[in-house]
Formats: structure tokens, C-alpha cells, sequence
């Protein structure tokens, strides 16, 4: 009986490697992979009723809220020089009988400099038939430059009129894809 040795086993990897077929490899082609991620985040959200819009020490309307958040990876150096496009996406579900305007407004730094804006406009429901909106933006090219600028959005709502006898809720969730290039 004779018996596979570690000789042989040495003698057919070399064999092989001999006859194997190696094509000439240019390693500078290394140098031109692009990576393409796609990420996706949540933006902001919010949850307002309608008593939010009326001063509880007044009792007169506030036409306009404005919330503040901050983007604190948006205006890095990695963000500006990777970000290709942003694609927004705006979910408003609307209760209270009454249109709203919505900005959107990115700033920079601590004098807050405005570096883009959007805007919409919400349709009215009601407490029993309650609205929805969607709001999608696109921003690419020279735009996004602007856009990775920016530290941190405002959103202003502004409702046309308001008294102590409205109804229903406001509420907004949104996400944005942001397609990279590395």
C-alpha cells in the first residue's frame, strides 16, 4: 500500500503552479476604485397640536414655531468632499384644519449664514380626516456644495391663522439619502 507523502503532495503544488496561467496585473489600477455608499438618516421630526400655536400666558396666536437642529457631520471636510447628492423626503400627516408653509433653512456657523433653502406647502385636514403631504427635493451639483456647508436646519411652521378653538395635530417625519462617492 503506498502512502501519499508530504514530498508529493510538494512535488504536485509546484507542478501545478508551473503550468497555472498568470496574466500581467496592474496594481496602479487600484488607485481608480470609487466607492459609491448610500446612507440613509433620519432628518427631523416633530409632533405639534394645535394648541401649540396659541401663548398659554396670552391666549393670542404664534403664527410661526421654529425648531433648530443640529447637523454636526454635514459641514465636516469628509462630507464636503464626498457627498454627490442628498435626496430629502418629507412626511407631513396634517389634523388641523388650517394650510401650513414650511422652510427649511440650513445655516453655518455661530453668525448662522444661510446656505440653502426649501419650502412647502402642507394641505389642511381634519381631526377626522387627517392629510397627508409628501415633500421630496433632490439636491445635487453645484447646490451641494451649499448643503455641505451648513451645521444645522431651522424649520419655521407658519399657519395662516389660529384661535383657542382649533383642533387636530401636526406631525412630520423625514429621512435623507445621501449618495457618497470615495
Amino acid at each position: 500500500m503506498k502512502f501519499i507523502t508530504i514530498p508529493h503532495i510538494a512535488a504536485v503544488a509546484v507542478l501545478l503552479m508551473c503550468i497555472s496561467c498568470v496574466k500581467d496585473t496592474d496594481f496602479d489600477q487600484a488607485e481608480d476604485i470609487t466607492l459609491t455608499p448610500v446612507v440613509e438618516l433620519d432628518l427631523i421630526y416633530f409632533d405639534l397640536i394645535a394648541e401649540d400655536f396659541i401663548d398659554p400666558e396670552t391666549e393670542l396666536p404664534t403664527l410661526t414655531l421654529r425648531d433648530t437642529t443640529e447637523l454636526r457631520f454635514l459641514d465636516d471636510s469628509f462630507s464636503r468632499e464626498s457627498i454627490r447628492r442628498a435626496d430629502f423626503y418629507f412626511e407631513f400627516t396634517n389634523s388641523i384644519p388650517r394650510e401650513f408653509e414650511v422652510d427649511f433653512t440650513f445655516l453655518r456657523g455661530s453668525n448662522n449664514e444661510s446656505t440653502y433653502q426649501t419650502a412647502t406647502t402642507v394641505i389642511a385636514g381634519t381631526p377626522q380626516n387627517p392629510q397627508q403631504t409628501i415633500f421630496e427635493e433632490t439636491v445635487e451639483g453645484e447646490t451641494i456644495d451649499d448643503l455641505t456647508r451648513a451645521s444645522k436646519v431651522v424649520v419655521s411652521v407658519t399657519i395662516p391663522s389660529a384661535d383657542a378653538s382649533l383642533e387636530g395635530s401636526l406631525n412630520l417625519q423625514s429621512k435623507t439619502t445621501y449618495y457618497l462617492e470615495l
